[in-house]
């Protein structure tokens, strides 16, 4: 057999290869049991002497020549040995080779057999199994706590993800929102919040990668060298057990003093490390390591893989640097002390090998063990921080530098509190929440991350006080809606211009006549219908030029409404209005009024078809087309506002259920119009086709001068915007269309 300079380990070599080389240490140590069983029966048979002892050679040959593959390369090589065997094998062959030789047994050495072989084969077969087990089991654990990173990660990755959507529904939300203000603040809340959420993935990307290194290069080839070591062991301990039949064969077979010499020689040559170096001989393949985990951005939120490093990420990501930083230095130095206590250890159970000391080395390896799996617990929570540390200081430096950090304690309160941070109520009594033991600092759990480091230091009761109002002043002001970020559209101005349009906009027959007088019965229009998807045109003869006029929206009215102040000022007073109809609410929300009631509008219509309406005490919902919209001056005092204007042509279409003094066919009650179905607290917007328009693709609208639309997105600054038409959302040249 060759001798080796260096023996080579599994964990170098073998790489990500536990499990066939466990199988295959699992092989040898059940091997054990074929050994005992073997002594065992030749303590029986030694009694009936050579006729058995032939028969009982070529019985253990035949069972070897079966497992003579897997013991020597394992289950599954990746090249096959040939006719070779393992050094184990050979020195196999050589003893029952010599027992063969030796035909002349007697009672004594059987049960020397017996006892001082068979018995402690069996024993230390049992202990083998058992740390081959903790080995296998401490190995799915492993490889269990890498699984486990990949999902934590993927974790933060759906934290991360749900975030973006949050910013994303919340962006869209200032579009649609009553108050702007407020919804762009939540925006703009939202966004910060991402991104600390994304700050934490990206250190979690780098803390799973770095255990993932780990795991393959470090954590899982100790465990097979260790495995590896307990293979050996095994040898050893195979070894010692055969050199002591030969020995005892010795000294009571003198004339077969030559075939056990030789046999002992032939297991000396048996080195521990000669099976395993076959074994990786035979098992060597290609090994790729996985990928390093990389930043995905989500699909609602594009974005990149840098670090978000402004001030208010500089916050997180400070205190979450001085954390990691606090804990580092105790880290490093458990896991400095378990190291050195299992180097201790091992050196122990060299000098048991060695000889030099006398102690039970399977107890000892199992203290090894144990000891390694509680250095691996401390030197994950130490490679965690090391990378938190190294990834935030890489991005913003050491920021911790100059901090003044408060100093923190778990709190539950008993009272009502409030957080100095973001100003809302910590609620309940077990809601855990931190204050500074120094200056009073109160914030929520979630908050501390957020908490900038500029603690005061100690103070007193009164400057405790001063500091809580000052900081709440603070936190409410945050609270207030502040300018949307450049990034965010600004909304268009609105502005009031006389136009034709304006009299469509469905404020009732009004202010058609304050435009153009009081109209005649035949002039009075017919209660309007549910409003459709194609709006009525104009019946007056068009001009060479087409000259369109586009109708501001709703909000740009209220210098028309009834009781404003003349001249364009501001000051107005509450829209008036009566029920040309009577309506019978027919849901929770509607308004039951009389016909002829008189009402104040509170909320006017802005498309959805329904006006919010006060009568009396009682507040609810009416269809816009059943009232009237009345002036609270009289029609002179509004004309001074179009002196010296030209005159308006009077509008052939009317939105409202004007057709005060008039009555159904038989005089009696009038019925009022169709009414429009109620949407929800979402309020349509309409847009109307200025010019004719064909389609150029499929993603497109054809449109037809005067069409009408529902607006679902204006234009982003592409020059589209998409709008639908018979339940299908398509685009549109958004300069060929105008708001209604």
């Amino acid at each position: 057999m060759a001798e080796v300079d260096v023996a080579p380990t599994f964990g170098s070599e073998l790489k990500d290869g536990f499990k066939p080389a466990n199988a295959w240490v699992a092989n040898g140590i059940a091997w054990l049991d074929d050994i005992q069983s073997f002594y065992r029966e030749r303590s029986a048979i030694e009694k009936e002497y050579s006729a058995k002892l032939n028969a009982l050679a070529k019985k253990y040959f035949e069972k070897k020549t079966r497992k003579s593959a897997s013991l020597s390369v394992g289950d599954t090589p990746t090249m096959t040995p040939g006719s070779l065997e393992s050094a184990s094998l050979t020195t196999w062959t050589t003893h029952l080779t010599t027992l063969e030789a030796r035909a002349n047994e007697h009672e004594r050495y059987g049960n020397d057999l017996i006892g001082k072989v068979a018995e402690p084969l069996k024993h230390i077969a049992t202990r083998f199994e058992e740390l081959r087990k903790r080995h296998a089991e401490y190995a799915e654990k492993l490889e269990k706590e890498r699984d486990g990173s990949y999902a934590d990660l993927r974790k933060v990755k759906a934290k991360y993800d749900a975030a973006c959507q949050e910013v994303e529904s919340k962006r869209k939300k200032t579009e649609s929102a009553f108050d702007k203000a407020k919804a762009q603040s939540a925006f703009q809340q939202q966004i910060l919040e991402m991104n600390n959420v994304k700050n934490t993935y990206l250190i979690a990307i780098n803390v799973t990668n770095k255990q993932k290194e780990k795991y393959y290069y470090e954590y899982l080839p100790e465990v097979m060298d260790s495995l590896q070591d307990l293979s050996e062991f095994r040898t050893l301990r195979l070894n010692g057990l055969w050199t002591l039949a030969s020995q005892l064969e010795a000294s009571m077979l003198q004339e077969s003093a030559s075939q056990v010499n030789h046999l002992s020689q032939e297991i000396t040559r048996n080195q521990p490390h000669l099976d395993s170096m076959m074994y990786i001989r035979h098992n060597m393949g290609a090994f790729q390591e996985p990928p390093d985990k990389i930043f995905e951005p989500c699909p609602v939120w594009h974005d990149d893989g840098a670090m978000i490093v402004d001030e208010t990420a500089k916050i997180y990501l400070r205190n979450l640097l001085n954390k990691s930083k606090s804990q580092l230095g105790e880290l490093r130095r458990e896991a400095d002390k378990k190291r050195r206590e299992v180097e201790a250890m091992r050196r122990v159970k060299q000098r048991i090998r060695d000889g030099t000391e006398q102690k039970d080395e399977v107890a000892v390896v199992s203290q090894v063990f144990s000891m390694q799996e509680d250095l691996h617990q401390v030197d994950r929570k130490r490679l965690t921080a090391e990378v938190e540390t190294s990834t935030i200081t890489s991005a913003v430096g050491d920021v911790t530098l100059g901090a003044k950090n408060h100093n923190f304690k778990s709190q539950t309160f008993k009272i009502p509190t409030n957080c100095d941070l973001c100003g809302e109520r910590i609620w309940g009594l077990s809601a855990k929440g931190f204050d500074c033991r120094d200056c009073g600092y109160t914030c929520h759990s979630k908050c501390e991350m957020k908490v900038p480091a500029e603690c005061p230091g100690e103070q007193s009761k009164e400057e405790r006080k001063k500091l809580k109002q000052e900081r709440q002043e603070a936190a409410n002001a945050l609270l207030k809606p502040s300018a949307p970020p450049e990034h965010v559209a600004d909304l268009p101005t609105l502005s009031r211009s006389d136009t034709v349009a304006s009299a469509r906009s469905g404020y009732a027959a009004s202010s058609q006549r304050s435009m153009t007088g009081p109209l005649s019965p035949a002039e009075e229009p017919t209660p309007p219908e549910v409003p459709s998807a194609t709006r009525p045109t104009s019946t007056a003869p068009s001009t060479a030029a087409k000259r369109r006029v586009m109708a501001p929206p709703p909000a740009a009215y209220v210098s028309e409404l009834p009781g404003s102040t003349p001249n364009g000022s501001s000051q107005a007073t509450e829209q008036k209005a009566k029920m040309l109809y009577s309506f019978e609410a027919g849901a929770p929300g509607e308004l039951s009024v009389p016909e002829g009631r008189d009402l104040v509008v509170l909320e006017p219509d802005t498309g959805s078809g329904w006006v919010k309406v006060r009568a009396g005490y009682k507040e609810g919902l009416v269809p816009a087309s059943y009232i009237e919209m009345t002036a609270a001056a009289p029609p002179a005092a509004i004309a001074p506002q179009h002196t010296g204007q030209s005159a308006r042509p009077p509008s052939t279409y009317s939105n409202s259920g004007s057709s005060i003094g008039t009555s159904g066919p038989s005089g009696g009650k009038k019925k009022g119009p169709a009414v429009a179905p109620k949407r929800g607290a979402k309020k349509l917007k309409y847009v109307e086709a200025m010019y004719d328009y064909t389609a150029q693709s499929d993603a497109e609208h054809s449109m037809v001068e005067g069409e009408r639309f529902v607006l679902i997105k204006e234009d982003p600054g592409d020059g589209w915007a998409e709008v639908e038409k018979g339940g299908v959302t398509k685009s549109v040249p958004a300069s060929y269309i105008q708001a209604v």
